[in-house]
């Protein structure tokens, strides 16, 4: 239940994102980011908010572990949107997390994917893929790579 606890704390982020989704692009904005996570109900939730400067946005999640199933659910907002996105769920598994939800992308329905690997005391890695077959094939489309501020 306190997998996330890695994350408490404040960090600069480094971003990669993918300009155009699902079209087989290779063309990515690099941007900074920071970013601060505070625990809730003893280690079983956590918040953070992330700050894109060059952006002008931020953004919100809200992380939640269910104590009967023994799983995380993941959800993220954007200030651009003020929406809440459907949550991505999963667990941890030898250092690694593996998160899948069902979202929309321009009006079709996708898979999410949220990684969480390279987990160490100063840095971490999240990624972010989207599936539009049903998750027989992914595209990697938002990189984080977290330095411990």
């Amino acid at each position: 239940m306190n997998d996330f606890d890695f994350l408490n704390g404040s960090w600069t982020v480094r971003n990669r994102r993918l300009r155009t989704l699902l079209e087989g692009s290779d063309d990515w904005d690099t941007f900074p980011g920071h970013s601060t996570c505070r625990p809730i109900f003893n280690g079983a939730g956590n918040t953070d908010e992330i700050v894109f400067p060059t952006l002008d946005s931020r953004g919100f999640t809200l992380r939640l572990f269910d104590q009967d199933r023994k799983e995380w659910s993941l959800y993220w907002a954007s200030s651009r949107t003020g929406l809440l996105y459907p949550p991505v769920v999963g667990t941890f598994s030898e250092g690694r997390g593996d998160f899948y939800g069902d979202d929309t992308h321009e009006g079709k329905p996708i898979r999410a994917h949220f990684i969480w690997s390279d987990i160490t005391a100063t840095s971490a890695r999240w990624e972010q893929e989207f599936s539009a077959d049903g998750g027989q094939t992914w595209e990697s489309n938002w990189i984080m790579e977290f330095t411990r501020a």
